[in-house]
């Protein structure tokens, strides 16, 4: 069965449309544009229980988990955390997740319904927790799914301090900071969407309770849409929305938050290291803003068009609550910045929306290592 949050039978409590990507929890609660300014200005909690859990512990979780994720987890201490991925043989982005480290286990959350393709020579789909069980060999681990542990709420907004000391939660300053909650789970610093973030995985038995504490001491019932609308504003993809069968980490803001290019012994990471150190990667994930008149907006995996020429595709669009209409796309690189483009699913005019790219969004142009390396040998 699908997953639905208790939290869908609150009073005021609006699901999303059938077949979004965060089906099961909330979509907001009356006013999304409301909560988007309270979450800009105040604070806000946001129902994301429908993410997976999976738990990793034994003596070798660190030096286990470091052969088959992209991030460099050997040195990883307790009380901190990190982003990563699982990439196939040609460091294409096949999963994506969150990663805190406490009390001797290592927990990864991910989005629902993660699947990989497994390492085996048989090939084929796995879900996550099924390609680590057949990666773990004779390695000292024990791999459970922690779903049903543990369900996670997300503080947002310059005034969550307040409200997650009246609540009892106290976590240190730093980007993944990880702290234990009183009576059970842990309380993770993120460094985005927008200025203030802090996941909280609270017992699953207690999501209700949790939630009454942090609205009680003043935090504004939120929905996924605004949670969406502050990651498409920080420029953070969604796995399987913002990303495609060929999306590589270079393309949307992965390396170094969740791939690592120095370290080796893992899947992929030949593609990942080659292209930081000669290469560039062939898209960028950029913001659109898009025009608010037509009644149409483009659909997730829509084509991106520059004089009829396919340029890029679309992932999240939104409706935000200062920016208007936008959305975070795949874009070639070689795209002008200044471009008029055209989005939509159909041929006739009447079908696209005029979309333009926001230029802040544009990653600088830095020389790779490799080729400046070699410059300078020939120089």
């Amino acid at each position: 069965m699908p997953y639905r949050s208790p939290l869908l039978d609150v009073p005021g409590s609006i699901p999303p449309p059938d077949d979004h990507p965060e089906g099961g929890v909330p979509w907001h609660w009356g006013d999304p544009f409301a909560e988007q300014r309270t979450a800009s200005r105040g604070v806000v909690v946001i129902d994301r229980s429908h993410r997976e859990f999976i738990a990793v512990t034994g003596d070798e979780r660190l030096s286990w988990l470091h052969l088959v994720i992209s991030q460099h987890v050997t040195e990883l201490a307790e009380g901190t955390g990190t982003e990563a991925l699982v990439l196939d043989s040609q460091g294409r982005v096949e999963t994506h997740m969150v990663v805190a480290h406490l009390d001797g286990t290592v927990y990864l959350d991910t989005d629902p319904g993660t699947s990989v393709t497994s390492a085996l020579p048989k090939g084929g789909p796995q879900t996550l927790i099924e390609y680590l069980e057949a990666m773990k060999f004779w390695s000292k681990v024990d791999i459970r799914d922690a779903t049903g542990e543990f369900a996670l709420l997300s503080v947002l907004g310059p005034d969550s301090e307040r409200v997650l000391s009246a609540a009892g939660v106290e976590v240190g300053p730093e980007p993944y900071a990880v702290a234990a909650l009183p009576g059970g789970g842990f309380a993770r610093r993120m460094p985005w969407p927008g200025r203030s973030s802090v996941d909280l995985a609270v017992p699953r038995s207690e999501l209700g309770t949790w939630w009454k504490r942090l609205t009680d001491a003043g935090a504004r019932a939120a929905g996924s849409w605004v949670f969406d609308a502050l990651r498409v504003e920080s420029l953070r993809p969604r796995l399987g929305v913002d990303t495609d069968e060929r999306t590589i980490p270079h393309e949307v803001n992965w390396v170094g938050s969740a791939a690592h290019v120095a370290k080796g012994c893992y899947r992929g990471q030949e593609t990942v290291s080659k292209v930081h150190n000669v290469g560039r990667p062939p898209r960028n994930l950029l913001l659109l803003h898009l025009d608010g008149s037509p009644e149409i907006r483009p659909e997730p995996g829509d084509p991106v068009l520059l004089d009829g020429r396919t340029v890029g595709r679309v992932g999240t669009v939104i409706q935000h609550h200062e920016l208007g209409p936008i959305a975070l796309a795949l874009v070639k690189r070689s795209t002008p910045v200044d471009a008029e483009l055209l989005t939509g699913s159909g041929d006739a005019p009447a079908d696209l929306v005029q979309a333009a790219i926001d230029p802040d969004s544009v990653p600088s142009e830095k020389p790779a290592p490799g080729r400046a390396a070699a410059a300078q040998l020939r120089g």
